[in-house]
């Protein structure tokens, strides 16, 4: 159902970003909408009252969060009805990227009451800005799941997927999460791994999957705060090239020019020299 934005006795629901560390990102339409809304429903009210007070501000909080969601539908939905304008922020960030609020908005769009983005800071496009990976298709899955089984069968499903996909990790789990990566994705996976975007300590790694978990695993201070892992999507392997043949091209080159090496395998496998080359040469590189 389509919404028209002309004036209505409704109130309109407001989706609105915040920052996801640096207060200086905070847009003049969010800090305009937060001072105009009736009330502000907020994941964590502590964190958003003094986000607020930086601000000058003092709208009416009330929590929004993953276990009473679902009993705030119709509370937000009664205000609406009533003519007020309510405002939604997530601790960080724009609200509704793992974050609750989307049983609100569908309720709102079942009921024909207005919503409004007030769009801002992401964590998710800022590390895919970043991540020089490809964008043109990617895939959002959310947080990892916790436990190293259920984490490397979800890996496993996404193995030969050409895409792009991104990850939130906690402190807790990032060492092991890169580990499960590299185990089920292989060690010379692409990878970004952003953490604490835009704050004072920002820090971007990009690189192998290995050489990624190798710098993180020696670093202590990289192993604290919030992280987007940005993978890349599996390679299509030219025609022929099977894990046999790789490892055989790898074996004879081991022991014989690579000239010498190639002509050898293109012989007795029929791959295409061209192909065998330049294989031997995105391995020298990854070395």
């Amino acid at each position: 159902m389509s919404v028209e934005k002309s004036p209505s006795k409704n109130g309109v629901f407001y989706v609105i970003a915040t920052p996801i560390g640096n207060l200086s990102d905070i847009s003049e339409r969010a800090k305009q909408t937060l001072a105009s809304v009736d009330c502000v429903y907020a994941e964590d009210t502590r964190h958003t009252g003094a986000l607020c007070r930086r601000l000058g501000l003092n709208p009416k909080l009330y929590s929004l969060h993953e276990h009473n969601e679902r009993d705030r539908v119709s509370e937000v939905l009664g205000k609406l009805q009533s003519g007020e304008s309510v405002g939604l922020v997530s601790d960080a960030g724009t609200p509704l990227i793992s974050d609750p609020g989307y049983r609100i908005v569908a309720a709102c769009h079942q009921h024909g009451l207005g919503v409004s983005p007030v769009p801002g800071a992401s964590s998710l496009i800022a590390a895919l800005s970043v991540c020089g990976l490809p964008t043109d298709v990617f895939t959002f899955h959310g947080f990892l799941p916790a436990k190293s089984t259920a984490r490397c069968k979800m890996l496993a499903e996404l193995s030969d997927v050409p895409s792009t996909s991104v990850f939130f990790e906690s402190k807790h789990r990032i060492v092991d999460a890169l580990a499960d990566v590299v185990d089920v994705l292989g060690e010379h996976r692409q990878l970004c791994l952003c953490r604490e975007l835009t704050k004072v300590f920002e820090t971007i790694i990009s690189g192998s999957a290995a050489e990624v978990l190798a710098q993180t695993r020696g670093n202590d201070i990289w192993q604290k705060g919030e992280f987007v892992v940005v993978v890349g999507g599996a390679r299509k392997e030219p025609a022929g090239m099977t894990p046999e043949v790789r490892r055989l091209l790898v074996d004879v080159a081991a022991e014989i020019p690579p000239k010498r090496a190639i002509a050898i395998v293109a012989r007795h496998t029929g791959v295409d020299k061209k192909i065998l080359y330049e294989y031997l040469v995105a391995q020298k590189n990854a070395r």
